[in-house]
Formats: structure tokens, C-alpha cells, sequence
């Protein structure tokens, strides 16, 4: 389900981008580069990357829900079927 190619690249990318920012002139300079150039963009790359699973994810739960959901009706009626009836005395 997942692809563990694109976390390999997402490390080798912030390994870059943080002996990029190590190398900048000032520690402000260093936070916003690594910060612009690095999580951000790798941060929305996984989060893109990643919707496709979170779909199938969530369509799944909904698959559980309604068969359990549908489970519970069925043995609800089966159950009702079965009772004898009350008004007899």
C-alpha cells in the first residue's frame, strides 16, 4: 500500500536541503531555507503522495461499517423471525 521509494527520497531530499541550510551565512538564513526548500515542499509531496491510500483507507472502513451494519440487521430480523410470538397465552 505504501511506497517506500518516495520516503527514501524524502530523506536523501532533507539530508540536501539541510547541509544546504548548515552552509548558509546566518542561523536565520539556514531555518528558512531548509524550512522553504525542505519540509515544506517535502511535507506536501508525501501529503499528496499519500491521498490515494487514505482513500482506499477510508473506503475500507465504510466497507466494515456497512457489513457490520448490515450483519446486525440481518441477525436483528433473523432473531425476530425466530421469537415465538407473545400474544398467545
Amino acid at each position: 500500500m505504501h511506497n517506500y521509494r518516495m520516503y527514501i527520497i524524502a530523506i536523501g531530499w532533507l539530508y540536501v536541503t539541510l547541509l544546504v541550510a548548515v552552509n548558509e551565512a546566518s542561523v536565520i538564513a539556514g531555518i528558512i531555507s531548509f524550512l522553504f526548500y525542505g519540509l515544506l515542499p517535502c511535507g506536501l509531496l508525501l501529503w499528496i503522495s499519500g491521498s490515494k491510500v487514505r482513500r482506499q483507507r477510508r473506503a475500507y472502513r465504510e466497507h466494515l461499517a456497512a457489513n457490520q451494519q448490515s450483519g446486525a440487521d440481518a441477525a436483528a430480523a433473523a432473531g425476530e423471525a425466530d421469537a415465538p410470538s407473545q400474544d398467545k397465552p
